[in-house]
């Protein structure tokens, strides 16, 4: 009995007492698994898979050995007794609850003028008992409210807009070139002239923009109406001198407006002729009738006229390929369209005709519009891209009659005949990336690829890349020779003379990029860069004899002469930024890079305007909706 007592004495004792393992220094390179009876099984984290070790209560020499045996190339860490014996840190409690810091009234009107202006929503906004509930929820500081009416709301409108006007007049004041873009654009019944400004930073070479006006005009557009609402538009702005060119598209009154205001150039001083010895006749006029005569309004000018390349590249897919196929495939091509606007009006009209379009060709037929250009090129390749049979069965199950082969290979060459053209009316449509410059090497590179489609034509379309590549010629033949274009493609770094084939043209266009450089105002004689300065001249000897001889010191003033800046920047890299290296050609490409190729621009400033001027705001005022328009379309809340 008393055997048993301090048998179990002993193993509560033991039990109690704790093992070596938890005191030894590396312990931590093993996991306690389970203790039996008198010894303790455990896992070593350093071998590969689940290997169980067993080791002693009171003793820990296994381990030792496997460590040793095991793991002796590793380099083992002992732990500290004092981490060993340190109580672990109680977690801390995460608090996820802020203090929410009330906002601004000032802060809170932008924000709410920032929603409803980029939204495009009127301006009742503002009292609607949804909107005031949202707003009521915010933690305002002070006792001042928001917005309680449209008529507040409005006049803050008004005053944010003057801040907007005024800060654009600022930013054209420090740039030295800036061009625009117009057209006029018919809404309920109204007409507008819309115009946006663009310009490069000198400092990144990123191309800038902004709308300026969207105004109401009533009457007949005739040209002096169109020429006067732009010269406004232009002095409004400080604009009048700086503007390089306006691009416009080819509205008769548009290219006669720009053709009567047009600068003339002045006039030839009247000299004596040598051989005469009549005497002129001397006329006097009063001043101060001359003074008390009122201005004649009309009396200005516009700067030169651009027309847009998009638009004239529309007309050419749209008047000139249509004019050519109506004479020589009259037949196969009245047909064939004829077909495929049954199918769009069938698929545009008709939700079950839709849906069976979506079934059978797992795609939704393009439908044409007047408006959207290359839309008809879109729509009939959506059209080639589904098989015969396919087409077939669709027709017959929409009730229209089924393409021949004849039809579908027309179909077929016209979509690959004009897809060059599309892709570089797409090209000429852009704004950030899209210099005038783009514009006659984008030219010369469609004239050549439509040629080079000429040997897998059929007989039926064999002659048409002729007629585009002859309609190019003739539409844009006052641009491929002219010299501002020349003189922007070659001052972009990406083009320079790489576009042209011809090694004379290269010559020409060489000869005059030097040409515009030696007459660059860096290139002034009293240059400070290049002016010679006394102490530049020294003898070049200091014997008597030689000092009737004075020279030039020769140094490096880091600059390049024109001849030199020319052939160097025609080496340099492709990168816009290589022009400040160049400081001639860079000035020469701001200023005639500046204009975008197209009138693009101005159409989406219209895009935004039928957003803003919906049937539901027909009240809309004039000056109101071009406020809106106008901050809308520069972003003027997001800066």
């Amino acid at each position: 009995m008393e055997a048993s007592t301090a048998s179990s004495f002993s193993e509560e004792a033991s039990q109690q007492k704790k093992p070596s393992f938890d005191g030894w220094r590396f312990s931590y390179y093993f996991e306690y698994v389970q203790r039996k009876e008198n010894n303790l099984t455990v896992k070593c984290t350093l071998c590969p898979g689940r290997k169980l070790l067993s080791t002693s209560f009171n003793s820990t020499s296994n381990l030792k050995k496997h460590l040793q045996r095991q793991h002796g190339h590793i380099k083992l860490v002992a732990k500290r007794q004092s981490d060993m014996n340190e109580q672990p840190h109680k977690q801390q409690k995460l608090s996820f609850e802020h203090k929410v810091l009330p906002t601004s009234k000032s802060e809170i009107n932008k924000l709410v003028a920032s929603y409803v202006v980029e939204e495009m929503l009127p301006l009742s906004t503002v009292e609607s008992l949804s909107f005031r509930k949202i707003i009521c929820k915010i933690q305002i500081a002070g006792t001042d409210q928001p917005f309680l009416d449209r008529k507040t709301f409005a006049m803050y409108i008004d005053k944010c807009y003057a801040m907007m006007e005024s800060e654009l007049k600022k930013t054209f004041e420090t740039i030295e070139y800036v061009s625009t873009t117009a057209d006029i654009w018919t809404c309920h019944n109204k007409s507008y002239i819309g115009m946006t400004a663009h310009w490069i930073d000198p400092s990144n070479f990123h191309r800038e923009k902004a709308a300026l006006a969207c105004k109401r005009i009533k009457g007949r557009h005739t040209y002096d109406i169109v020429a006067t609402e732009i010269e406004q538009v232009h002095s409004s702005y400080g604009l009048s001198e700086k503007v390089t060119a306006t691009v416009t598209d080819n509205g008769s009154n548009f290219v006669k407006a720009f053709r009567e205001y047009e600068p003339k150039p002045a006039a030839a001083s009247d000299s004596e002729d040598e051989g005469s010895g009549e005497d002129e006749e001397v006329s006097f006029t009063d001043v101060q009738e001359v003074l008390s005569t009122e201005q004649d309004p009309g009396h200005f000018t516009l700067p030169p006229h651009l027309r847009c390349a998009s638009h004239t590249l529309n007309l050419i897919s749209t008047v000139d390929i249509e004019k050519w196929l109506t004479v020589t495939n009259k037949t196969i091509y009245r047909s064939a369209t004829a077909k495929c606007s049954a199918l769009w009006t069938k698929a545009s009209r008709s939700t079950v005709a839709a849906e069976l379009v979506q079934s059978l060709c797992g795609k939704k037929l393009v439908v044409p519009t007047v408006t959207r250009w290359n839309s008809f090129h879109n729509a009939v390749a959506r059209i080639t891209e589904i098989s015969i049979p396919q087409l077939t069965t669709l027709c017959s199950q929409l009730g229209v009659r089924a393409f021949s082969e004849r039809e579908y290979k027309f179909l077929v060459e016209y979509c690959t005949v004009t897809k060059p053209l599309t892709k570089a009316l797409d090209r000429l449509q852009g704004e950030n990336d899209c210099y005038y410059g783009n514009l006659l090497p984008t030219l010369e590179s469609l004239m050549s690829k439509t040629l080079a489609l000429r040997p897998g034509l059929s007989e039926m379309m064999a002659k048409l890349p002729d007629v585009i590549v002859q309609a190019i010629k003739t539409r844009f033949a006052s641009v491929l020779e002219s010299r501002e274009g020349l003189l922007a493609a070659v001052t972009l770094p990406k083009f320079k003379l790489r576009w042209l084939r011809e090694e004379t043209r290269r010559e020409a266009l060489k000869t005059l990029l030097i040409t515009e450089c030696h007459a660059s105002p860096l290139a002034a004689p009293h240059n400070e860069e290049h002016e010679v300065r006394p102490s530049q001249i020294s003898p070049a000897s200091s014997s008597s004899e030689d000092d009737f001889f004075v020279f030039e010191e020769e140094q490096d003033s880091g600059f390049f002469g024109p001849d030199k800046e020319v052939m160097e920047y025609l080496k340099s890299g492709s990168e816009m930024g290589v022009l400040e290296n160049f400081p001639r050609i860079k000035n020469l490409s701001l200023k005639y890079n500046t204009a975008p190729a197209s009138s693009a621009p101005v159409e989406r400033l219209f895009s935004l305007g039928s957003l803003v001027l919906t049937p539901r705001r027909n009240r809309l005022g004039d000056k109101r909706f071009e406020r809106l328009l106008l901050m809308r379309y520069n972003h003027y809340f997001d800066e």
